[in-house]
């Protein structure tokens, strides 16, 4: 393991089983095609789990709708941005030559998508209460209270409530396609609601980006029909 490597295990408090997975989560697919994604798809559900319950014990009197609001302040890409600068992951990140020219190793979404790949790697490494136990660690020194939930809704969330509401599952997101330099991709992604038989596309900079533009479209979709 490389000198930056081991720093940066230091300040995850994890000492990896697999060494290879934290180089993995480190690792942007401008770089190589043993790349982070799939650790990021895997750290994004460890993360929103690990918060729930975080919530759910310190927030004990919020209802569904508040604990919600609150998490999604907690997870959104400029809170898990702020958390990677803390991790010092600019440094270790590893990119290609077009991205790191690009300033790929500062932007926010590739920060945010390379923190969750290292939650996923943890959860990969040593199991869910390690992951869990990582997280909290990382939200540790983050305010968190119930004013955090007046916050402004993102389109995801307020898609969500709105589902909730009418007792109907969560819409289900994928990547439809991508476009571009490694350095420059647009993301297509793909918005369901399978039992209102609807299906609407968003694009953007960032996987989440272009979830947030299609859960955008969504809402505008289901105010027509309303």
């Amino acid at each position: 393991m490389s000198p930056d490597l081991s720093a940066l295990q230091a300040r995850l408090q994890h000492p990896f089983a697999d060494p290879a997975l934290l180089q993995r989560a480190v690792t942007h697919r401008s770089f190589s095609a043993d790349h982070n994604e799939r650790l990021e798809f895997l750290g994004d559900s460890v993360l929103n789990l690990a918060v729930s319950s975080l919530l759910f014990r310190r927030l004990s009197s919020l209802p569904e709708g508040d604990l919600s609001r609150v998490r999604a302040n907690l997870v959104k890409e400029d809170t898990l941005h702020q958390l990677a600068l803390r991790l010092q992951l600019p440094p270790v990140l590893r990119l290609g030559e077009g991205e790191s020219r690009s300033g790929g190793k500062q932007r926010a979404s590739i920060l945010a998508d390379a923190l969750e790949a290292l939650i996923g790697a943890v959860y990969l490494d040593a199991g869910f209460s390690s992951a869990e136990a990582l997280v909290h660690r990382l939200f540790q020194d983050v305010e968190i209270n119930p004013q955090m939930q007046a916050a402004a809704k993102d389109a995801k969330t307020a898609l969500q409530e709105w589902l909730q509401g009418r007792k109907m599952k969560l819409p289900q997101y994928h990547v439809v396609s991508t476009a571009g330099a490694a350095h420059s991709q647009t993301f297509e992604v793909a918005c369901e609601i399978p039992e209102l038989g609807l299906a609407v596309r968003g694009t953007g900079a960032s996987r989440r980006a272009g979830e947030q533009a299609a859960a955008t479209t969504m809402l505008a979709t289901l105010k027509v029909k309303k």
